[in-house]
């Protein structure tokens, strides 16, 4: 069923619009979040939406969109697209991420690191030890 915004009726948009904001405000924790999503979208959707919200943590972060697309393996026009709604938008994406930093601080332990999970340089700084010979060289060439 593909249905065309700017093809429905100012009465339509807000009726649409309106119940669907007020039963995802309706929501009372995680799970009912969880299961309402998963019942409403696909799993390419889901991950097309989470992936927006990688790189506006990422762009919140100060990361360039070369790493950006390097990290999550996407293009430069969608980069450019979160960007724009992520400075030009209504604040939902920074409130967001925002709010979620706050609470679930813990969730974010890859930050500490500098990178995304399990580039490279992520993986070197979690587990020094291993590339214990590696990070050394590293560093007396860095000098």
């Amino acid at each position: 069923m593909r249905v065309k915004y700017h093809q429905l009726s100012d009465r339509d948009k807000k009726k649409f619009l309106g119940e669907f904001y007020s039963m995802i405000a309706l929501l009372k924790n995680r799970e009912e979040v969880k299961n309402f999503f998963k019942d409403l979208l696909t799993l390419g959707e889901v991950v097309m939406i989470s992936r927006r919200i990688q790189i506006a943590k990422l762009l919140l972060e100060g990361y360039t969109y070369e790493e950006i697309r390097k990290e999550l393996k996407i293009g430069f026009t969608t980069v450019s697209q979160v960007e724009r709604w992520l400075n030009n938008g209504f604040g939902g994406y920074k409130k967001a991420i925002t709010d979620y930093r706050k609470k679930y601080p813990e969730k974010d332990e890859f930050e500490k690191y500098g990178r995304v999970p399990f580039s490279r340089e992520w993986v070197r700084k979690k587990y020094p030890a291993h590339y214990l010979l590696a990070n050394l060289l590293n560093k007396k060439s860095k000098r």
